[in-house]
């Protein structure tokens, strides 16, 4: 799939976020098995219970059984068009689900015309061999 249509996707699907706390609407959009899954970001009281457009995103895809990951839009809506990439990059726990659930994928960012593997994004990964 193209890149700005997935970013496309993300950016839609991030109008549906619930995000009270943060008031930033982010969205993701995965490629898996050939078929297009969306999540947003859904806030709690609790931040540490929050879940992230990319894990919602990904959770839909494993439940679906859809195959493998290979590409992830990623678009928060809300950050100013001058936000520096650190304010667009997927959190840590993100990043962990990624190295897991889709290793090989293609990463791409709105506003960040660069794409990024998942290594890249998170060098020196804990992963457990099996």
């Amino acid at each position: 799939m193209e890149r700005e249509q997935l970013l496309m996707l993300a950016r839609e699907a991030a109008k549906g976020a619930h995000c009270p706390y943060s008031h930033f609407h982010v969205g993701a959009a995965l490629l898996a098995g050939g078929q297009v899954f969306t999540g947003v970001n859904i806030e709690i009281s609790t931040y540490g219970l929050t879940l992230c457009a990319e894990r919602s995103a990904m959770a839909a895809a494993l439940s679906a059984q859809a195959g493998p990951i290979t590409q992830i839009a990623v678009a928060c809506i809300d950050a100013p068009l001058d936000a520096p990439l650190e304010q667009r990059t997927p959190c840590g726990a993100c990043r962990q689900w990624l190295i897991d659930l889709a290793p090989d994928a293609d990463v791409f960012l709105d506003g960040c015309e660069r794409t990024f593997t998942v290594r890249e994004l998170l060098p020196y990964a804990f992963t457990l061999t099996q």
